[in-house]
């Protein structure tokens, strides 16, 4: 496995060891196992430019990756390079007395264009080399740092009596998975990398991108990591469960990328956190830690006022896959992607779980409306079906069981026009209302039919106990019948 450093050239080989709540990125380091190595603290060599190939470098690093600028290779064509080969454990470069530790990247390039036809780089040295420019994993490798110094082997590091040096595996970085997120997507791009993916902790560490050889050891690492990632979910929600009233509980927590409305073309999509509590969806820029903290949601919005919609191949909007989309209340569409098709199940299952919940918890919902120029109020009722009453009086002009409405149409601003079918003359009565919420009157009436629908699947019924039963039955293994909305 190969794990690509954004803004660096070459790859480098890594070990992965996943855990239950740490993935932990190993690199292969030459250490010394007995004895104390001496370091000598500067050395300083002159080299010349060449005719092709300017001077033969190749460096890395720089401020704006926050590593050090380190020279990472050396053309055959220098002359000088046995006795600069110590510089792949290098920091600190000076180029004709200029310090450029701090520099940026494209600052180094500039001073060496610009140094004239002759060069001094003086290298001050490190006791532990960077973790980026370590000997390979393999003793045949053939990458460029192995093939143009065959020096630079366990045998050719600083020797004294009592020194003994070994290549072992070490740590590199450890990512915790509580709330972290995977990206196969370059950021804020639909360009997915090739059989590639980084790991992003909920403190900002990242694994940096890591490649794999093929797509199948890919989707195995990220479905493995995901897996991992949902099981310290529901433990970390089930405990904080317990400090929410029934009515509150948290059915879903999870990263997705959303379709930026506005977006720019270096910025297509921004990560949100999504959560599924109680009555409300909330969006956040970061997982929610505090009780203060869902206080502070981006936007949050009533689940049984707007629909989700699991957006087909056709439907795409770019090359993202894995997308859902969400019309809120006043009719405004957001889009959202994940990174695998079981995370997508995962989030229609629990909006499924999350709107049928509250449904049965509510069990009715009134709205203000208009008929024919008189003050009115709809009541869509789980067991009754609607209801239409006047405001002032409250009396019951006109109630249909939910079987009995045969068909409806809206105009997209206002009006809903209901065709229910008389009980007794089997006619077909059109009765239409003025809403000032014409969307999430829509999306109640939606909500409440699906729950209808879910109360005919016994597997469903039987799973909604609780919140924290639903959130159990959530998972990338999860044999759950899939259900649609229907009406």
């Amino acid at each position: 496995m190969d794990p690509i450093s954004e803004g660096n050239e070459e790859p480098f080989n890594i070990r992965l060891h996943l855990a239950k709540d740490i993935l932990t990125i190993q690199e292969q380091d030459v250490i010394c196992v007995s004895g104390e190595p001496f370091y000598s603290s500067e050395r300083t060599v002159t080299i010349r430019r060449q005719t092709i190939g300017g001077f033969g470098l190749s460096i890395k690093g720089g401020a704006e990756h926050k590593i050090p600028v380190v020279i990472s290779k050396i053309s055959k064509e220098q002359k000088g390079m046995r006795s600069i080969s110590w510089m792949f454990s290098s920091s600190g470069v000076a180029i004709n007395g200029i310090n450029v530790r701090s520099y940026r990247h494209e600052e180094v390039v500039q001073v060496l264009r610009n140094a004239g036809e002759e060069v001094t780089l003086t290298v001050s040295f490190l006791k532990k080399t960077p973790a980026f420019l370590k000997l390979p994993l393999c003793e045949d490798c053939t990458s460029p740092i192995c093939s143009l110094f065959d020096t630079l082997s366990c045998s050719s590091w600083p020797t004294s009596p009592g020194l003994r040096w070994e290549k072992r595996w070490v740590d590199l970085r450890l990512i915790p998975l509580l709330h972290s997120r995977l990206s196969q997507y370059i950021p804020g791009s639909d360009v997915s990398r090739k059989n590639a993916f980084q790991v992003i902790a909920v403190d900002g560490v990242c694994s940096g991108v890591v490649q794999f050889p093929t797509a199948e050891d890919c989707l195995d690492w990220l479905q493995a990591i995901a897996s991992n990632i949902s099981s310290l979910t529901k433990h970390n929600v089930k405990k904080i469960n317990r400090n929410f009233p029934v009515n509150q509980q948290i059915i879903y927590m999870g990263w997705v990328d959303e379709k930026e409305q506005d977006s720019v073309q270096d910025r297509m999509y921004s990560p949100k956190f999504l959560a599924l509590r109680g009555s409300s969806l909330f969006k956040f820029t970061a997982p929610p830690v505090t009780t203060w903290d869902w206080t502070r949601a981006e936007k949050s919005f009533t689940v049984y006022e707007i629909m989700c919609k699991i957006l087909k191949e056709s439907d795409l909007l770019d090359k993202r896959r894995h997308c859902f989309s969400v019309q809120t209340e006043s009719g405004e569409d957001m889009f959202f992607s994940v990174e695998l098709e079981c995370e997508l199940l995962i989030w229609e299952k629990a909006f499924q779980m999350a709107t049928f919940l509250e449904v049965e918890r509510i069990q009715c919902k009134t709205y203000a409306c208009i008929m024919e120029s008189h003050l009115m109020g709809l009541t869509i009722d789980f067991s009754m079906g609607f209801v239409c009453f006047d405001a002032a009086s409250k009396a019951v002009l006109w109630r249909y069981k939910f079987s009995q409405l045969k068909g409806s149409s809206d105009d997209g601003k206002s009006k809903i026009k209901f065709l229910f079918q008389n009980p007794e003359s089997k006619s077909i009565e059109a009765k239409e209302l003025e809403f000032s919420n014409l969307f999430a009157v829509l999306h109640c009436i939606h909500a409440f039919f699906a729950a209808k629908v879910a109360c005919l699947d016994p597997v469903f019924v039987e799973s909604q106990g609780s919140a924290t039963t639903a959130l159990s039955s959530l998972s990338c293994n999860s044999q759950t019948p899939k259900l649609k909305y229907t009406t």
